[in-house]
């Protein structure tokens, strides 16, 4: 099947379960973090950040100057687990050499998710806030524009992207991808 049929499959489908583009025009930028509905249309603009497409995400990645960060959630281990039980967590596969800032894009941090997040940022730039850091997610996913939107406002750091079509986009255009597990200090 061409990248043509496919790409307008995909929107077919897009368009029959009501998920918009990502950058769906009309979405306004809230005034602080999106609290709710994390997985909805995303507006086309991060005020103080660069919005990337797939071409430049990939350009960043391949200069190999850009913290990339990908803040795609996962389940905690469930407290109650009988002793003995034996978890494993999930790989998450990513771009490579991505660092997973999993569960840092809610619009009202977990407790300790501030702390990971500037944790997980100083050593991923080496505490340089003015280093390039892209931050992406999927499409239609709101935690990445919230996480970047912390790390300008309450980190300082003032060379951020954000990439909208996340891994959604980048796995479209068939780029190669990495299973990792979350940073941990």
């Amino acid at each position: 099947m061409s990248a043509v049929r496919i790409e307008t499959a995909l929107l077919i489908w897009a368009l029959a379960w009501g998920v918009a583009p990502a950058g769906a025009e009309g979405v306004p930028e809230p005034a602080g973090y999106k609290l709710d509905d994390y997985r909805s249309a995303v507006p086309d603009t991060l005020a103080g950040a660069a919005v990337v497409d797939t071409a430049r995400a990939k350009a960043l990645w391949e200069a190999g100057e850009t913290v990339l960060v990908d803040v795609f959630p996962r389940a905690p281990k469930p407290a109650n687990l009988p002793e003995g039980t034996l978890w494993i967590d999930k790989a998450r596969a990513t771009i490579p050499g991505a660092v997973w800032l999993p569960n840092t894009g809610y619009g009202v941090s977990p407790l300790g998710m501030d702390a990971y997040l500037a944790a997980g940022l100083e050593a991923a730039t080496g505490g340089d806030t003015g280093a390039p850091v892209l931050f992406f997610c999927q499409i239609n996913c709101w935690m990445s524009w919230n996480a970047a939107k912390r790390a300008m406002t309450e980190l300082g750091y003032e060379a951020v992207y954000w990439y909208p079509d996340g891994l959604d986009g980048w796995a479209f255009e068939e780029l190669p991808l990495e299973k990792i597990q979350p940073w941990a200090p």
